[in-house]
């Protein structure tokens, strides 16, 4: 129940911060993705179960405070949970390079994804444009956000593991 009560106020300081300080940090418009880095963090150190039901929460509350579609970032971060936690096997708990690689490949997936329901069912079709001015320094600010909330996450994590058993 703790560790239930503590993922969920993670979350919503996560959507928070990610609400109030990220636009503060942009550089041109673009801003790291926290909820990106909680989602796959928390899915690589626990597995698929609990990255697919923070990435559910992190999304909804997205959609609820952002946009005008309820359920589409919900899903898509719900799969970005589910491909980190499947990744869950073969996470060490020293090594940081697995998840900079993974966190990086599901943001790149998740700009992707967002530029095809977004854009490129409107007409717009300058993916080049939109790969190098949104989705890679996104994916490289959010790289280098990763180096500093992961660490914090994986210690979270470890304490609730050890208040737990």
């Amino acid at each position: 129940m703790k560790r239930k009560l503590i993922l969920a106020l993670l979350i919503v300081i996560c959507v928070l911060v990610q609400a109030s300080v990220c636009p503060m940090i942009a550089i041109g418009e673009i801003k790291p993705n926290l909820l990106i880095i909680l989602t796959v963090s928390f899915g690589l150190m626990c597995g698929r179960r609990e990255g697919m039901l923070i990435g559910f929460f992190c999304g909804l509350l997205t959609d609820l405070f952002f946009e005008s579609t309820i359920g589409f970032n919900a899903l898509l971060y719900l799969w970005v949970g589910y491909f980190g936690g499947y990744f869950y096997r073969i996470f060490y708990d020293d090594d940081i390079k697995t998840p900079l690689l993974l966190i990086s490949v599901c943001d790149l997936a998740y700009g992707i994804v967002q530029y095809i329901f977004r854009f490129l069912l409107r007409g717009r079709v300058q993916f080049f444009f939109y790969l190098g001015r949104i989705i890679l320094p996104e994916v490289v600010y959010t790289l280098i956000l990763t180096i500093i909330c992961y660490q914090i996450f994986y210690r979270i994590n470890r304490s609730l593991d050890l208040t737990d058993g």
